[in-house]
């Protein structure tokens, strides 16, 4: 049997591509910035983010009572629910969900505030 005969040619079916231009616009081409991922840890963070996760998963055991003090000065009391890379629950009158980035410092309950 003939192979060839029993096979249907592609190269009859579908048409040529169209050629690429000859000539490309004086535009450069530029590599793409590196993409990184987002659990990833550039090492200079990593003894501050360890840091960061003993206390908060501390006080989290301990359900310590903590006042958060926000960027526009605003204090949030209650206890630390749970958190993560970015954010931090806190059970007080409200739960409430706080970004990290909006958190001036921290404290415990009936320790005196000395931070400006």
């Amino acid at each position: 049997m003939n192979l060839e005969a029993a096979i249907p040619s592609v190269e009859s079916e579908s048409p040529a591509p169209a050629p690429l231009p000859a000539f490309r616009s004086g535009k450069k081409l530029v590599a793409p910035a590196p993409f990184r991922f987002t659990s990833h840890v550039i090492e200079e963070e990593a003894p501050y983010r360890q840091a960061e996760l003993f206390y908060l998963q501390k006080q989290i055991q301990a359900q310590t009572p903590m006042v958060i003090v926000l960027e526009d000065g605003e204090k949030i009391e209650g206890v630390i629910e749970w958190y993560d890379r970015r954010a931090l629950k806190v059970r007080g009158r409200d739960k409430t969900l706080i970004y990290k980035s909006a958190i001036k410092y921290m404290y415990k309950v009936g320790e005196n505030a000395q931070m400006a």
